[in-house]
């Protein structure tokens, strides 16, 4: 069974009721519980919770902890392309969207790559839009080549593939696959993005299924935190990652937190995301989901990414950039979105370890792919 034949099971709004109708009672049961289920995370995500939210907080901290220690992993995005033909209301990579477009060449992207490097950085991940005539497979599969001679991992979060183009990913030496579902809300989902391939949703949710079959060893998971009820949404995005974790257990799963942000198009949020929601949503997770990474991005302030440290975070970007060649260029005018906390790779690197954390650089090598591969 894939997640569509889950996710068909389920109607939005019903959850979104049942959520809202858990009580204290079904808190107490969640927080008891040994290994939380489904049904669990619904009373962790209701509205009965939030008076539960320092016990929550306490035992997030306690299983991050053991699972773990107290390392957290940075990374940072590379934008090597804006470019893009769906008509996504929210991203200010919009084809409706007259801003300047740019896809950089591999010379180019190598010296995007190289500043990364020396500021410390071996975890990467390249995003681009969806646009078949500037950015393929086979680009991609260029670029990873080009720059994996200076990284432990490169991800990749672009358009979806079919599982042969992430084989060929993989191939190049890329190791993981960031997609975010953006809404799990299929009517949603199909207001959101009029036109383009990405207006296909089947397709967008089997992606990391399929990714996973090809033998991607990270898979990171999502929705826009502002579009949907983030009660219902969240608990969708609890119900993917159990999914794949059980089917593609050789997979590290991780999910990400991204709160829509100021871009060009001025998408504002349908349902904005409180600062307290946003922090029980997390420990909610971080109890179904002891063993999968949970990771914050510079979307954040730097004050509430700072809070958030001891609550279960295992991964955050720094020093980021969401413009083709923004970091070599110091040029933004091409981003995606505006970030929050600008502070520099050190900057948080000490931040993170004032808080009594080890910030990690590196915690796999591409060269454990080579060796399975001879």
């Amino acid at each position: 069974m894939n997640f569509l034949d889950i996710i068909y099971q389920y109607d939005p709004r019903q959850v979104q009721a049942q959520i809202e109708a858990k009580t204290a009672a079904d808190v107490e049961r969640a927080l008891a519980a040994e290994r939380p289920r489904p049904d669990d995370l619904m009373a962790l995500l209701s509205p009965a919770a939030e008076g539960y939210l320092e016990t929550m907080a306490a035992k997030a901290h306690k299983v991050t902890r053991q699972r773990f220690g107290n390392n957290i992993l940075l990374y940072a995005p590379l934008y090597i392309s804006n470019e893009c033909n769906n008509g996504c209301r929210y991203c200010g990579f919009s084809a409706t969207n007259k801003v300047p477009r740019r896809t950089l060449s591999l010379d180019e992207i190598e010296r995007e790559a190289a500043v990364l490097h020396d500021q410390g950085f071996r975890h990467i991940l390249l995003v681009t839009g969806e646009l078949p005539k500037a950015v393929d497979n086979d680009y991609l599969a260029a670029a990873a080549r080009r720059i994996r001679h200076l990284f432990s991992s490169i991800s990749i979060e672009v358009y979806p593939m079919e599982e042969a183009g992430y084989r060929q990913m993989v191939e190049a030496g890329v190791d993981g696959l960031t997609i975010y579902q953006e809404t799990f809300d299929r009517v949603l989902y199909e207001q959101m993005h009029p036109f383009g391939k990405k207006r296909d949703y089947d397709f967008r949710l089997g992606t990391p299924e399929r990714g996973g079959a090809a033998g991607l060893r990270r898979i990171g998971l999502g929705f826009l935190l502002g579009l949907g009820p983030h009660r219902s949404e969240a608990f969708f995005l609890g119900l993917h990652a159990l999914h794949l974790s059980r089917h593609h257990w050789r997979t590290q799963v991780s999910v990400s937190f991204p709160r829509i942000r100021p871009a060009d198009g001025g998408f504002q949020p349908l349902n904005p995301v409180s600062d307290r929601h946003f922090v029980q949503m997390i420990c909610a997770l971080r109890l179904l989901l002891p063993d999968a990474g949970l990771v914050l991005s510079t979307r954040e302030s730097a004050e509430l990414r700072d809070n958030l440290i001891p609550l279960g975070i295992t991964q955050m970007s720094a020093g980021s950039c969401t413009a083709p060649g923004g970091y070599a260029e110091d040029d933004h005018s091409t981003q995606q979105f505006a970030i929050d906390d600008d502070r520099s790779p050190d900057e948080v690197c000490r931040l993170i370890r004032a808080k009594g954390y080890e910030a990690v650089w590196k915690d796999w090598d591409s060269a454990f792919l080579d060796r399975e591969a001879g």
